[in-house]
């Protein structure tokens, strides 16, 4: 590999903005903000609007819709009673 022309990976803490989890994963994201975390190290801090703990497709609270055709429909709204 060239020497000089990938980014700096490194470890980075994400915090979900709405619901405060935080988790630690590599990354090459920069940050101003830090945060001390468990291990008792400083790492950069990086806010996220969406996370796997607010993420409706992981808490279970996804809305799901009605996947029938337009027949169905019609026969369910005027069909045979």
């Amino acid at each position: 590999m060239k020497q000089g022309i990938h980014p700096d990976y490194h470890p980075v803490v994400f915090q979900d903005a709405s619901t405060g989890y935080k988790f630690l994963s590599g990354s090459t994201v920069t940050s101003s903000e830090t945060v001390k975390w468990e291990d008792g190290n400083e790492y950069p801090l990086v806010r996220v609007e969406v996370t796997s703990d607010s993420h409706p497709f992981y808490t279970g609270k996804q809305k799901f819709t009605q996947a029938d055709g337009a027949v169905d429909k019609f026969n369910k709204k005027y069909g045979l009673k």
